[in-house]
């Protein structure tokens, strides 16, 4: 699932911000190899990474696991026509509580389809993106929904930032200091450096914010990203940095102080929402779904014995992580808390079969210029906020305003 995550990655967000997740369109994908025959099975197969097989079988399987996740809701749906008939087997495989059927009347079907969207992602997502047609006769969709408080609140803070393609911008920082180093580190990847940002979550989920060098595109650094995670690129832990700009937005610094404080991680980043359209059918490779459109001839035998192939949609909302105040400390996010970041949802959908999509990208949110410490010997980060990512990064910063001193002449104190 990862690998299709990295491959979605590199082909989405090009000049502008995106939110996508893997996680939502994989066990749709695995549902249709299952079903299908000729060249669509194998590259539907391709795209999920396992034998056609084997892949209803993971797809329940990885459903399960969501379930299973503290902060995490999942839904799998399918409607048909009314004179559609399954495969017994096939049908068997997706949850007992999923089918559902279309009337053939547009505007009560879509009703329906939105509802659905709207229980099933608490409101974040209204509408159901499929969009039905006289000769749609199946739709099949996940949704996939997550909310987590932070271990430790941020601050909110106002943020001018002096570099990158934020200057000159009046925005709302997020800080947060600890003496945990550990949390940010610095990977040398295939497509260049990141910053990674460890959050730790209540739940079972954390996020990672990953900053990448000047140059480097959203994609690029999505896909490095993924290379973290599966540690091919590991990062080297923050205590185990250098002083100096030791990577994307991240400095390591030291002070002269009157007392011994430990060293400190100061990081802050922008209060962020995102929202995005996809349609997976433009990068039909991507999803293993080139044959699978071609509508000459039906691919899904074992779905149906009716024709069955892929319909094409134009760009509808995959997903949504709506921006909210930061919590102050426990409280209903829309209330402006400080505690919990922004909730992440995303659908996905394929009619006729149409095609498949979701969008997750869960919420972000990290910290500003922070309270200045009072001494200590201590290293640092402090970024200037550059580069392309999926946030900024500040770092551990300390003390009070540079100046020379006799024991390090020339050297940076504070």
């Amino acid at each position: 699932m990862n690998g299709l995550t990295a491959r979605w990655a590199r082909t989405a967000g090009a000049g502008r911000g995106t939110v996508l997740s893997a996680a939502g369109v994989w066990p749709l994908l695995a549902f249709l190899a299952d079903g299908a025959d000729g060249p669509a099975r194998t590259e539907l197969a391709d795209a999920v990474g396992l034998d056609a097989d084997e892949a209803a079988g993971a797809a329940r399987e990885l459903l399960d696991a969501l379930g299973g996740m503290r902060g995490l809701e999942r839904a799998v749906g399918l409607w048909t026509d009314r004179t559609l008939e399954l495969r017994e087997r096939w049908e068997a495989a997706l949850p007992a509580e999923a089918h559902g059927v279309l009337t053939g009347d547009a505007a009560a079907d879509g009703a329906a389809l939105n509802a659905w969207a709207g229980k099933h992602t608490d409101g974040l997502v209204d509408r159901m993106p499929a969009l039905l047609d006289p000769g749609t006769q199946l739709v099949l969709a996940s949704a996939l929904t997550l909310r987590t408080r932070w271990l430790r609140p941020f601050e909110e803070t106002a943020w001018m930032p002096e570099a990158g393609p934020w200057w000159g911008r009046e925005l709302t920082g997020l800080m947060r200091s600890g003496a945990v180093l550990d949390r940010v580190g610095v990977a040398d990847t295939p497509a260049g450096r990141v910053t990674e940002l460890k959050v730790l979550g209540d739940t079972a989920a954390d996020v990672h914010l990953v900053l990448g060098e000047d140059g480097m595109t959203p994609g690029q650094v999505l896909g490095a990203a993924v290379e973290v995670l599966e540690r091919r690129s590991p990062a080297v832990p923050g205590h185990a940095l250098p002083y100096g700009e030791v990577g994307p937005g991240l400095s390591v610094v030291r002070k002269l102080s009157r007392e011994p404080d430990p060293p400190t991680l100061h990081v802050l980043v922008p209060a962020f929402g995102l929202r995005a359209d996809h349609d997976l059918t433009a990068s039909p490779g991507v999803f293993g779904l080139t044959t699978a459109r071609d509508r000459t001839r039906g691919h899904f035998p074992g779905i149906s014995a009716s024709p069955l192939a892929v319909g094409s949609c134009p760009a509808v909302r995959d997903g949504a992580v709506r921006r909210r105040r930061l919590p102050r400390g426990g409280g209903d996010g829309d209330r402006g808390d400080r505690g919990r970041p922004p909730a992440a949802a995303s659908m996905a959908d394929d009619a006729g079969p149409r095609h498949v999509r979701p969008a997750l990208r869960l919420p972000r949110r990290a910290p500003a210029h922070p309270p200045r410490p009072r001494g200590g010997l201590g290293r640092g980060t402090r970024t200037p906020p550059r580069g392309r990512g999926l946030g900024r990064l500040t770092g551990i910063r300390t003390g009070a305003p540079r100046r020379r001193c006799g024991p390090c002449p020339g050297a940076r104190c504070r």
